[in-house]
């Protein structure tokens, strides 16, 4: 399970360090894709390979399913982290995420999230109030 919250920094070569916690999880492989909000999704392989074969179950005759099936293959890349628990994020996903230096990581139960930090900052500031509603 991803929990908690975390803030590595994006070198210069696009690399950003997973937390040491979650490396067990992933060290069989990963996949990053856009998500919601502009922020980048982390799947383990196979928690990943589910996602997608629903996905690929919905009807192909129908033209959202096509899409999103369509846009979910192509946003992908599958990394391995390297012995420092790195990944590499792409020029594309790094420019959709608008990620800067300061990044934000978090546990979102089942996969990673991975914020701009201000984004972050942002987000949890427009929508605390969601989230107080919702522990009541």
């Amino acid at each position: 399970m991803f929990l908690g919250t975390y803030t590595p920094k994006l070198d210069d070569k696009g690399r950003l360090t997973l937390p040491a916690k979650f490396r067990d999880a992933l060290a069989g492989g990963l996949m990053v894709t856009k998500s919601q909000d502009h922020s980048l999704a982390v799947y383990p392989r196979a928690e990943f390979e589910q996602l997608a074969r629903k996905a690929a179950a919905a009807s192909r005759s129908n033209p959202e399913a096509r899409a999103f099936l369509r846009n979910l293959a192509a946003a992908t890349d599958e990394q391995h982290p390297d012995a420092q628990g790195r990944i590499t994020l792409s020029a594309d996903h790094r420019r959709y995420a608008d990620l800067s230096k300061d990044c934000v990581v978090i546990g979102s139960v089942d996969y990673l999230e991975i914020w701009d930090a201000a984004k972050w900052q942002q987000y949890l500031e427009e929508h605390e109030e969601n989230f107080l509603d919702g522990q009541r």
